[in-house]
């Protein structure tokens, strides 16, 4: 039985993979926008040297360029062919002994299927001569959230929908959970945020920032996630985990939809914790809160406006690798 499992993301990194927006036809108007939103952020998590390092990960030569001219001497560029930015779902999950695991991609659920994100893991993992063992099953990253004990907290919107994996039942992903990833406790919460097209990934619900301490949202007036939150306390209660509660945006929205924005899309670095800002009402409230969760770490608030427009935040284009 595995004894090794992927550490919280609180643990020492010794590198960051940060996809950096490449394809002009995906992201439009927004693709120069979205390039400096994620070098910020990119900046931000390596925090003039104290964090870890950083590799911004390009598409093709061109978008690999625009890396290099924007980021300076301060992260490194690679460039792999990939669909889209997302690395926290299509790049391998590392373990604590410096191994890692690949799982199957399909696009969320059929919905984009891009070429190069259902190898893009293989590869990168490759680059850096880590052994990534292949598993036949459909996990995203975004869709866990580990306290590095054990303790384990997802969805069932995603984790249990017919479109990722229908012929494994509830039990059997807990034993692949188990046998891959090191996670002997699951936290099995009920739906994620609305209209997100990830079919409700957990780190825009609930994260662990602490050893049975999960973070989630309270509901903002007008809030559009407001049950869920309320769900996802009930159900974490039940559990035995502990809560601490977060501000939350609110109702976002973007054409006059409402879009996924979350303050929990954070990311957690060595030295730094980084957090996306949309313009709403709570945007300091929520960098003071997390703050006061990482009181030897800087947190940092930059906007993610137009990386958002793509469908994630600061949290789904970065994956760490443990160190």
């Amino acid at each position: 039985m595995m004894t090794v499992m992927q550490p919280a993301e609180w643990a020492r990194h010794d590198a960051v993979w940060i996809g950096f927006p490449s394809h002009a036809d995906l992201w439009l108007d927004d693709l120069a926008p979205a390039q400096a939103e994620v070098v910020a952020f990119a900046r931000a998590v390596h925090a003039g040297g104290k964090g870890e390092r950083v590799i911004l990960v390009a598409a093709d030569e061109t978008a690999g360029a625009a890396a290099r001219a924007l980021a300076g001497d301060f992260a490194d560029v690679v460039v792999e062919p990939f669909g889209d930015i997302w690395l926290r779902d299509t790049a391998a999950i590392l373990l604590g002994d410096g191994s890692a695991r690949d799982f199957r991609f399909n696009g969320w659920g059929g919905k984009y299927d891009l070429q190069g994100d259902d190898d893009i893991g293989l590869r990168l993992a490759a680059r850096r001569a880590i052994a990534a063992t292949s598993c036949d099953w459909v996990l995203e990253g975004g869709a866990i959230d580990g306290d590095g004990t054990g303790l384990v907290v997802t969805t069932e919107q995603c984790l249990l929908n017919p479109n990722r994996n229908p012929a494994l039942t509830k039990t059997e992903i807990e034993t692949r959970l188990r046998d891959d990833l090191g996670f002997t406790r699951v936290l099995w919460l009920g739906d994620g945020l609305v209209n997100d097209h990830t079919d409700g990934h957990v780190d825009n619900l609930a994260r662990f920032v602490g050893t049975n301490l999960l973070a989630l949202p309270e509901a903002a007036e007008d809030d559009p996630n407001g049950e869920i939150f309320a769900e996802a306390r009930r159900c974490a209660a039940a559990a035995g985990v502990e809560i601490v509660s977060l501000p939350s945006p609110g109702r976002v929205l973007r054409d006059d939809e409402i879009v996924p924005a979350s303050y929990m899309n954070f990311y957690i670095g060595n030295a730094a914790v980084v957090v996306p800002l949309y313009g709403a009402a709570n945007d300091t409230a929520a960098v003071a809160a997390i703050a006061a969760l990482f009181p030897e770490r800087e947190t940092v608030g930059l906007r993610a406006d137009h990386i958002l427009t793509g469908g994630g935040s600061f949290h789904c284009i970065s994956q760490q690798l443990p160190g």
